[in-house]
């Protein structure tokens, strides 16, 4: 076994809102695991007796042990230093006294009796030969099953409505429809609660608070309060008491039962059934801590401070904890109502073009998105802005998991579908060594059908089923921040449909991608604009030109608020946003590959000269299209004060080209 390089590992791992004490854990986290490997490579150097092969299978062990939930931050390409979910912390918790193991057996036994009793009446459908025919009423049977074992078993049946590598497709059909609504507990509790967060009395903070819950679900509860101080109208979300023991006991339980079914999960996942517990549990624990919510908040106001579309409630740091949460009231209209949107002069189209790119903004701009944005989170504000409430469930994605999205976009437009099937296993959805030969054919099906039937019939949820099929056939893993991609694409696109059922989803995320590949400041993604414009040697004319059209048509839509059709007041401070492409990073970078890079200089000429004549035509049409996108004197200025860098530049190659002939000789 090879020892594991601490810098080789700082480069994998893309930290994440660290502060010093976390790094500090996360450097001796990985000198333990160097240390673990260093000792396995001492021992297993040498032919060992049996004492000393037993030291290697407790070092191996030891380092399985301290470094399971690394593997899946080193797979998402982030760090997660400080977490409130582990397994020895959730061992430790239920195991502390007599009274809570007492509890964990009872339950353990009412959780094996009722899932005993389920599996039974399915193994028995399969004996008699009617296992198909009765699925729609054992799906049913499962989501009221689920419902009755109480919150961890309701969050769990979420999770698996999105999960199609571990149930079949009915199976997620009928949890979709899953809710977690539960009676509400007692104001006066949820007043008491509020009270011992805020240390004060409730008269002393609130003027007004509503006497019953706006809003209750199987972890919290929802009222609308009035500050005394400053008459804000204000929403207080409050943690369910004693809800913590009860969702540790179970996730203690839930990996128990886990540990019998890792040989059925690493045949057909590729993984350990204890790693999707382990993924659950930690996203479970993080809703658990009304903290962790403010601060999700906080990074979704800073991410969209400047974008004159999207409304995200103010969150009240000082009347807030661990319990309870106090943030702005969104006095929205539910995005079930599409008559009340029309009522109040919002344009329905332009409403949702605002929503699919706040959507896509998310996951490909700033890799931190809505988890749940079900029609019950997402409001049309009177402005036309769309506002966003319930930030419990968000995923991240590392900006290594986003540019291997877009490597996947890049190999999809190409039709390079064994690239495609090597980008699922780089995010985690194929285990690492996985033949992907089997796998292509499928994916390439899969993308031809939906090609064929153009951009204006697709739709995500056709694709998501043949998707489906293919996960659960093939020993594929869906990772959580993923299945949660998939869920937030599906729901939005619902909402658009149930609002303007003619909507074309891509119609809108096609302009916004285009626009990304063109002006994204991240250099790394400027440079797959360079694999879409060449295929097969080829430079696509036709391509870039229609390239340079989406990413136009995107800024031309939303360089004002596109809901806003009536003369709304208060919205003309929302209305100011970008108004023409911003090409200067991605043209200097034109000019200096074409400068340096032999490779795309003899491509770019030979694009120039293809079938033996010139295309000058070429050139004039994507320079109209760009000639009211940029002023040409400025951008000469800034391509002729980037020159000294180009030089240096090859000075550089033309020095290392030279070292390396001279080693050669």
């Amino acid at each position: 076994m090879e020892g594991i390089c601490t810098s080789c590992l700082y480069a994998s791992i893309t930290p994440l809102r660290i502060e010093y004490k976390s790094r500090r854990k996360l450097v001796n986290t990985i000198q333990r695991t160097r240390y673990l490997s260093t000792r396995i490579c001492a021992v297993s150097t040498v032919q060992t007796p049996s004492s000393e092969k037993t030291e290697t299978a407790l070092l191996v062990k030891e380092i399985s042990r301290t470094s399971a939930l690394e593997q899946l931050d080193i797979e998402r390409g982030v760090c997660i230093p400080f977490r409130k979910y582990s397994p020895e912390s959730v061992r430790n918790k239920v195991l502390e006294s007599r009274g809570q193991i007492f509890s964990l057996v009872g339950r353990g036994i009412e959780i094996v009796w009722s899932l005993g009793l389920y599996w039974t009446t399915l193994l028995y459908d399969y004996l008699v030969g009617r296992d198909e025919e009765v699925v729609p009423f054992r799906a049913r049977q499962l989501r009221k099953l689920l419902c009755d074992l109480g919150p961890s078993f309701i969050k769990a049946g979420q999770v698996l409505a999105n999960r199609p590598d571990i149930i079949r497709e009915d199976y997620m059909n009928e949890l979709c429809i899953l809710q977690d609504d539960v009676p509400a507990f007692p104001n006066q509790v949820a007043f008491n609660i509020i009270e011992e967060e805020l240390g004060q009395p409730l008269e002393a903070v609130f003027s007004k608070i509503s006497s019953q819950t706006i809003a209750a679900a199987s972890l919290g509860q929802v009222y609308r309060a009035t500050l005394r101080a400053t008459g804000e109208e204000v929403a207080i979300k409050v943690l369910r008491p004693q809800i913590e023991p009860i969702i540790y006991r179970d996730l203690f339980l839930f990996r128990t039962l886990a540990s019998f079914l890792n040989g059925i999960s690493l045949q057909k996942l590729g993984c350990n059934a204890e790693l999707i517990v382990d993924e659950f549990g930690e996203k479970l624990l993080e809703e658990l801590d009304y903290t962790l919510e403010a601060r999700n908040i906080e990074d979704f106001l800073e991410n969209f401070k400047d974008d004159p579309t999207v409304k995200i409630p103010r969150v009240y740091r000082q009347l807030s904890g661990s319990r309870v949460l106090v943030m702005e009231w969104i006095d929205g209209i539910r995005c079930t109502d599409p008559q009340a949107i029309r009522n109040e002069g919002i344009d329905i189209d332009g409403f949702l073009t605002v929503g699919v790119s706040a959507a896509l903004r998310q996951l490909l701009e700033f890799g931190l998105f809505h988890g749940d944005p079900h029609p019950g989170n997402i409001f049309a504000m009177r402005d036309g802005r769309i506002a966003y409430v319930d930030f419990g469930n968000v995923a991240v994605l590392s900006q290594q998991n986003k540019q291997i999205l877009i490597d996947a976009v890049v190999h999809a437009v190409n039709e390079d579908y064994a690239e495609m099937a090597n980008d699922f296993t780089r995010l985690g959805f194929l285990a690492s060594g996985t033949d992907v030969a089997p796998i292509v054919p499928a994916l390439e099906a899969i993308w031809q059908n939906s090609l064929e039937k153009g951009l204006a019939d697709f739709n995500f949820r056709s694709v998501t089923g043949k998707f489906n099929q293919l996960v659960y056939n093939y020993p594929i893993r869906i990772p959580e921040r993923f299945s949660l991609v998939i869920r937030s694409l599906l729901t939005q696109e619902g909402i658009c449909l149930s609002l303007e059922p003619g909507f074309k989803f891509l119609e809108v995320a096609y302009p916004y991608v285009a626009k990304r590949l063109l002006t994204d400041p991240n250099p790394a993604l400027r440079e797959r604009l360079i694999q879409v414009l060449f295929k097969d040697g080829l430079f696509q004319w036709k391509r870039l030109e229609n390239l340079i059209s989406l990413a136009k048509e995107n800024v031309t839509k939303l360089s004002k608020n596109p809901a806003f059709q009536g003369n709304n007041r208060g919205t003309s401070k929302h209305l100011k946003n970008q108004q023409k492409l911003d090409l200067t990073d991605t043209i200097k970078d034109g000019a200096r590959l074409f400068i340096i890079d032999e490779g795309i200089r003899r491509q770019l000429l030979l694009a120039l000269t293809e079938d033996s004549k010139l295309h000058i035509q070429e050139v004039v049409d994507v320079y109209r299209l760009l000639e009211d996108q940029i002023d040409v004197p400025s951008m000469a200025l800034e391509v002729a004060q980037d020159l000294p860098s180009v030089a240096r530049d090859i000075l550089l190659s033309w020095s290392s080209s030279v070292l390396s002939d001279r080693s050669d000789r």
